[in-house]
């Protein structure tokens, strides 16, 4: 393939977004290839590349994949000086991708171009929001069962990339995987985050000790820290002649009306459960109110939560800011791979193909966060013009 960068003008963005092709290919180009050399048609960098290409123009499934492909046969051989000007039969595609690729590798690959050079400087302590959350693709789910492939991510919520995943065994689950995902990140300036099923504490203690911090929520799974959280919040009752005893509890509140709702969040952190507790590198323990009122009802809930962030570095409007970073991966992450990216209707099972096709929505993914666009549906549509014609103008 000719090196080249692909440039989309997206009316959403200032700046003009420029794909740098030539050097996906060529990281591409490193994975091995499972296949026996003879009888190999189409090098395993080149179907990965048109795949990316593919769902960067709007088209996800595999499907979807091999016919956009057969209708550009002639421009994409030019392009990756293929010998002939044909493309894969659909099952070719799942085949390959089910069976050809080391899945790690490319995961690998895949956090690599999602994450950019590395940062001149040591980023300050807590500076950064890793969510860690667990997704099924659901056309996974075969007919008569309840489990699919699951896959745990990490996802920077700022700027949104997804810097590491891995599929967790069926006889498994989270919590078992995630240590694994931490192990992959770079953690310096970190603050992990995750829901009550990740508090554990041989994974708060490998996260700080490689130089991170924790922030998870905590609930009936850790039955004697929730009792001792709700105690310490509890109103303290104070007999006539007696004043309550002194406290830290500091405050933050935000106040959010849109979509036809208000949302009210009130946090309020302290330290004096890190005096005496045994939870691992405990410094901050935060209790959160959150009232969501609309026109038919109105709800309201109570949440605790832990962190290995002192009160020097985070305080509690930095800690509600870090409360709310978590539920990023939903909308920045998983709601695109699901809806826009078609994920959830895919019922590719075939060998490693699934969570292949997840890698590369997961780099769709990044980016569209690196370009600053966030609208994916948009750009799609965008680069799926531009794209033709860069095509046609090559061929």
């Amino acid at each position: 393939m000719h090196p080249t960068t692909l440039t989309v003008e997206v009316p959403s963005v200032s700046t003009p977004v420029v794909f740098d092709v030539g050097t996906i290919y060529r990281q591409f180009q490193t994975l091995p290839d499972g296949r026996k050399r003879r009888g190999v048609r189409y090098p395993l960098a080149v179907l990965l590349m048109i795949a990316l290409l593919a769902k960067l123009a709007g088209y996800s499934k595999a499907r979807a994949i091999a016919d956009w492909a057969k209708l550009r046969a002639s421009e994409l051989a030019d392009l990756f000086d293929l010998p002939h000007a044909t493309m894969p039969h659909p099952t070719t595609w799942t085949r390959v991708f089910g069976h050809a690729v080391a899945v790690d590798a490319l995961e690998q690959v895949v956090a690599d171009l999602s994450r950019g050079p590395p940062p001149a400087e040591v980023p300050e302590r807590g500076s950064m929001v890793i969510n860690l959350d667990g997704k099924t693709l659901r056309g996974t789910i075969a007919l008569g069962h309840t489990q699919g492939v699951h896959l745990l991510a990490a996802y920077q919520a700022e700027p949104g990339l997804v810097r590491a995943q891995l599929a967790v065994d069926a006889k498994a689950n989270e919590i078992v995987a995630a240590p694994t995902v931490v192990e992959k990140l770079d953690l310096r300036g970190v603050v992990i985050t995750g829901d009550a099923l990740l508090a554990q504490r041989d994974l708060s203690t490998k996260i700080v000790e490689r130089g991170g911090d924790y922030f998870w929520w905590v609930k009936e799974n850790q039955p004697s820290l929730l009792v001792d959280l709700e105690l310490l919040f509890e109103d303290e009752y104070v007999c006539a002649g007696w004043s309550a005893p002194a406290v830290d509890f500091m405050p933050a509140r935000t106040v959010e009306k849109g979509h036809g709702r208000l949302e009210e969040r009130d946090l309020t952190a302290s330290c004096l459960l890190a005096e005496y507790h045994d939870w691992p590198y405990l410094a901050q323990v935060v209790r959160v109110e959150r009232t969501r009122t609309t026109k038919l009802k109105v709800e309201h809930e109570v949440v605790y939560g832990i962190t290995s962030l002192p009160s020097a570095v985070a305080d509690a409007d930095r800690l509600l800011r870090i409360s709310r970073a978590h539920w990023r991966i939903e909308n920045g992450l998983h709601y695109r791979r699901d809806v826009t990216l078609q994920e959830d209707a895919s019922q590719v099972r075939r060998g490693c193909a699934p969570q292949v096709l997840a890698a590369l929505n997961n780099l769709v993914c990044s980016l569209c966060a690196r370009a600053g666009s966030s609208n994916l549906a948009e750009l799609q549509r965008v680069v799926a013009r531009r794209l033709d014609q860069w095509l046609d103008c090559r061929s």
